[in-house]
């Protein structure tokens, strides 16, 4: 088992755009971390003043690099971050959210020689930030535990009356050397679901990924977030990533089935945009007829109904 890395050893990476509102209040979270070494802010693309707010939470210590880029999404941000910075351990920061004083330290202590260690989200509301946060999955399941392949990919999957348990919204700690030695990166390619692929192309790779009880990052539940808005160009740029997750070497038939069961979730969101697209053109017989074009996703479509929601 590898020793634990020292404080000090974290570099906390947030792509940002638009986040004129919220960027100083994730920077300042992650400068107040002991384990912060490094704090890399990607601009991508922003038309208000994310950058500058960025570098106004600069706190002297010297931890702070903020970069511009054009617009190339959140991935091709991340892996410009990834870069920029040095430091063993890698922590992703989504713009919009912060973290709690000591939430680093607190997952280093328990990574217990894995290559990623996450805990369960906080989330709150916007607008409720200093209410009682509720756990992502901490309600669902018992933690701590080690996850596999199959099922992290099978919690991403709707199912008719279950709960999801979303573990590609987890936020770990990701080890450098790990990420070097697998090839890895972010997709530039994905808009939505950038996490998921990685997290699960690493555990293919052989990655240990341990999920560890809430130790403070806050998840900020907005409405006007990418995945609560994603186009269908989004959906289909992870329809293309998520296929290709069964043809990864090295996974058994249980995870290969897995990676499929996903993929066909994904297809079945997809298809689903389609009809309501069609919907909107042709009516309700030209979404008839789009669903039966589409039967393998006939039954998730059907489950939504045609009412206008989006997938």
């Amino acid at each position: 088992m590898r020793a634990p890395e020292r404080a000090g050893s974290v570099a906390v990476i947030v792509a940002a755009k638009d986040a004129a509102a919220t960027i100083a209040r994730a920077v300042a979270s992650a400068l107040a971390q002991p384990d912060a070494a490094e704090v890399v802010v990607v601009d991508d693309g922003s038309t208000d003043e994310t950058a500058r707010r960025a570098r106004d939470a600069d706190d002297g210590s010297g931890r702070l690099t903020v970069v511009s880029q054009a617009q190339a999404g959140p991935a091709a941000a991340r892996n410009l971050a990834l870069s920029l910075s040095r430091s063993p351990w890698i922590c992703p920061l989504d713009a919009d959210d912060f973290l709690n004083p000591g939430r680093l330290g607190r997952l280093l202590a328990q990574a217990q020689g894995c290559d990623l260690v996450a805990d369960d989200l906080l989330l709150v509301a916007e607008g409720a930030e200093d209410a009682a946060p509720k756990p992502l999955i901490g309600e669902q399941l018992d933690l701590p535990f080690v996850l596999d392949f199959r099922t992290f990919v099978d919690a991403n999957v709707s199912r008719p009356g279950l709960a999801r348990r979303e573990f590609g919204f987890l936020k770990p700690l990701i080890r450098r050397g790990f990420l070097e030695a697998a090839e890895l990166a972010y997709d530039p390619a994905l808009r939505l679901g950038e996490d998921f692929i990685l997290y699960a192309t690493a555990l293919a790779k052989g990655a240990r990924f341990r999920v560890v009880q809430a130790c403070g990052y806050v998840s900020v539940q907005r409405p006007g977030s990418l995945s609560h808005n994603h186009t269908i160009a989004d959906l289909k740029a992870l329809q293309r990533a998520s296929a290709r997750l069964a043809g990864l070497p090295g996974l058994g038939a249980a995870e290969i089935a897995a990676a499929r069961r996903h993929h066909r979730h994904v297809t079945a969101k997809v298809d689903l945009r389609e009809v309501l697209e069609a919907k909107q053109t042709g009516g309700l017989l030209g979404a008839l007829a789009a669903v039966a074009m589409r039967a393998a996703s006939a039954p998730y479509i059907l489950r939504q109904g045609l009412g206008g929601q989006r997938a």
